[in-house]
């Protein structure tokens, strides 16, 4: 199976280009290499505020740029983005802001509203429910006549989840407009995937619904911007669902609750920054092709940190959240139990205001 889905890759660890047919440009590979960069910045902010506990647990995808922003990038304004927990390197950089960001850490629901216009699903934090979710979406897409299209993300685990075989299945029978985005990291919280499925590749699990199936180099931008823009394509123009397996690796823990040196070797991911980070896989292309600037990318470290700076001051000069928003989307009608949690909360803040 592995030698029916090779990997697809159009830039090698070195930065040299595989392929003839595609059109390298300065502009793209600099506004390529920032998206990732933001977001690399982004999560090792995020990690810091998790150690000094200013915001909650928090997930981890260092190593992933690639992988989100590439596709994240192949979709339009109008199509439905479903994220998992892990996937807000995606909806950073599809529009959401990072002040919302921020707030969904610190368990805000402002966090998961995203700005006008922009159609990104809050975080699903159950494995594998989103891919139900965007199929739905898509199907009424189509049944509306347009041309929008669903994007969903899920991680390896999610393949060994009854609501991904469900998803495909309707999205094939149905033709549905929807890119399917695996991203295979090589483990399901702390299981690798050798213990988690006797698949060699999670494309293969396309052939049983007849769904067009693929693997990309998930650390290779190029790969993965311009596969996933094809079957963007091929959704919008009618022509049904894609799934696309892009093998990545992440370096740090699954949450800030993990150790990972329980189960994995620490010393891959010390080898993997020097070979096949995504980032550097673009500095190296920029600098085979002459066009790496070192001031260039201090400027974008500097714009960044001013707009991580600004978004976290934002976040955390809000007024403080309403205790009853934990209630407020649960039931159209509270239950009876939910009053009575409701109650207690009150009498738990007045006796501690006292």
């Amino acid at each position: 199976m592995e030698d029916r889905f090779p990997v697809i890759q159009y830039v090698r660890e070195d930065g040299n280009v595989t392929t003839n047919t595609i059109k390298i440009e300065k502009k793209q590979m600099y506004h390529f290499y920032k998206a990732m960069l933001r977001a690399r910045m982004m999560d090792k902010k995020c990690l810091n505020l998790q150690r000094q506990g200013r915001i909650g647990t928090y997930v981890q995808y260092e190593g992933q740029e690639a992988a989100q922003v590439g596709s994240a990038l192949a979709v339009e304004d109008g199509d439905w983005m479903f994220p998992t927990y892990r996937d807000h390197a995606a909806t950073m950089t599809f529009g959401h802001s990072l002040c919302s960001l921020f707030l969904y850490w610190k368990g805000r629901i402002e966090g998961s509203v995203p700005p006008e216009g922009k159609n990104i699903f809050p975080p699903a934090v159950p494995i594998a429910s989103q891919l139900l979710h965007a199929t739905g979406t898509a199907w009424a897409e189509k049944k509306k006549n347009s041309d929008r299209v669903s994007i969903v993300y899920f991680g390896d685990g999610a393949t060994s989840e009854g609501d991904f075989h469900e998803g495909l299945n309707f999205a094939s029978v149905f033709n549905v407009p929807v890119v399917f985005f695996n991203q295979n990291n090589g483990y399901a919280i702390s299981v690798p995937v050798e213990k988690q499925m006797k698949s060699k590749t999670i494309a293969q699990k396309g052939l049983a619904y007849d769904v067009p199936s693929l693997r990309v180099d998930g650390n290779d931008i190029l790969a993965v911007y311009f596969e996933t823009k094809k079957a963007v394509t091929r959704a919008r123009n009618g022509e049904g669902p894609t799934l696309i397996e892009a093998v990545t690796w992440r370096y740090g823990a699954h949450t800030t609750a993990d150790d990972p040196s329980k189960y994995r070797d620490q010393e891959v991911s010390a080898r993997r920054r020097h070979t096949t980070d995504p980032l550097l896989r673009v500095e190296r292309l920029l600098k085979n092709q002459d066009w790496w600037d070192e001031a260039e990318k201090v400027v974008m470290e500097e714009e960044i940190t001013k707009e991580i700076n600004e978004s976290l001051e934002k976040a955390e000069n809000l007024k403080e959240a309403d205790i009853d928003q934990l209630f407020d989307h649960v039931f159209k009608k509270p239950t009876w139990i939910m009053e009575k949690q409701r109650t207690r909360h009150h009498q738990i803040n007045k006796e501690v205001s006292q």
